[in-house]
């Protein structure tokens, strides 16, 4: 018998040509086109991370990460917005039962998307909060049903704090016809994620649809112990190592014939091409492995301890940020040694130059994660809370 997860990987791996005949599509539309992302929704992607109890697959991480790689290779932006999408199924683990099942019970495959950046502001008013607010990165948003924003909750004009004197964040999931999308993503790299920005004026948000991640208490299953954080942070990592997977293939799929002007020797028997390839492979393997690693021990510790360490969480995330930047350096060796055809649309190691570079950029895996990740090594006082 199949497994879920392999049928789910096998579902993954079938998208790969589709996704690559149609990534000059996706990146000219700036968005996955619907077609695409229903068809996710089918396979279950956007519902890896919803409880089994709703209808949802429950998918443990290591295989999560896998996924994501896998529909990398084939277009980094569907990938990117399944991951959003995904992640932002989680809240479903923390709602009250009988708005979880209304969104996402019964066996539906919803789209998600949403921003945990709390640029927006909720007033208590009974058992709703008042929402505004406009933030940035709506990734997959022109696709989803529902879209959530981070709120700060504010009382006699401060945010509600937690014990540590930090303000809480919560994300307020809405009905997308209530939000307003507004079209200002046009960037260099990551064209085809739709991510722009998004508005929401005194929306009525039922307090039990205001999740706190990491503050409140989500349903007592192993992948609801892991931090949301550490979901999404991993989800950039290996979108950046699919990018980085298949731009090594196509510089080693052209090699061989592509002889560089001035030379007589092919790409492919040049020395420099043969030490960049192995250094590129031996990035990408290794940051990959590591990664891997860190997310099965903590996956093991999930299931028989229930509680993952703070040793764990650190490794996980300082290998999510390795990923990413190794897997940019990989895409540069890729790039430099395609010379002139890196330039050329028809070769898509320029997307995937751009693409990887914006996924460099995103706050889940930039320097601050060094930072935490030096500090718990040094032994100093660190909030790991959200970490």
């Amino acid at each position: 018998m199949v497994s879920q997860s392999d049928a789910l990987l096998s579902a993954a791996e079938g998208f790969v040509p589709m996704l690559r005949d149609r990534a000059n599509e996706i990146e000219q539309a700036r968005q996955v086109p619907q077609d695409i992302a229903e068809s996710f929704a089918q396979a279950g992607f956007y519902s890896v991370m919803v409880p089994e109890v709703y209808g949802g697959l429950e998918l443990d991480p290591p295989t999560f990460l896998k996924l994501i790689r896998t529909l990398a290779r084939g277009d980094s932006s569907a990938a990117w917005c399944t991951m959003i999408g995904a992640t932002t199924g989680l809240g479903s683990a923390y709602m009250p039962r009988a708005d979880a099942e209304e969104i996402f019970g019964g066996g539906k495959r919803t789209i998600t998307s949403g921003v945990f950046a709390p640029t927006g502001k909720a007033l208590p008013e009974g058992d709703h909060y008042r929402v505004s607010g406009r933030w940035q990165w709506g990734s997959g948003s022109r696709n989803a049903a529902w879209i959530s924003g981070g709120c700060f909750v504010m009382k006699d004009g401060k945010p509600e704090m937690s014990d540590t004197g930090v303000p809480i964040s919560r994300m307020m999931m809405v009905p997308a016809g209530e939000v307003t999308l507004l079209d200002t993503w046009d960037v260099s790299g990551l064209c085809g994620t739709g991510s722009t920005d998004f508005e929401m004026k005194d929306v009525l948000v039922p307090k039990a649809r205001a999740v706190a991640f990491g503050y409140d208490t989500p349903m007592e299953r192993p992948l609801y112990v892991f931090p949301l954080f550490a979901l999404l942070a991993s989800g950039i990592a290996s979108v950046s190592l699919g990018i980085a997977r298949s731009a090594i293939d196509e510089l080693v799929g052209f090699a061989s014939a592509k002889t560089p002007q001035g030379t007589l020797k092919p790409l492919a028997k040049r020395p420099d091409t043969q030490i960049g390839v192995a250094r590129a492979e031996a990035l990408v393997r290794s940051a990959q492995s590591w990664m891997d690693d860190t997310f099965s021990d903590a996956w093991e510790a999930a299931q028989t301890k229930g509680v993952i360490s703070v040793d764990q969480r650190r490794d996980m995330r300082l290998s999510m940020a390795h990923a990413t930047t190794a897997s940019a350096q990989a895409v540069d060796i890729a790039y430099d040694l395609g010379g002139g055809t890196s330039v050329y649309k028809r070769s898509s190691l320029q997307r995937h130059f751009r693409d990887v570079h914006v996924a460099t950029q995103h706050m889940m895996v930039a320097k601050g994660v060094l930072e935490q990740a030096g500090r718990l090594f040094l032994g100093l006082e660190t909030d790991t809370r959200l970490f």
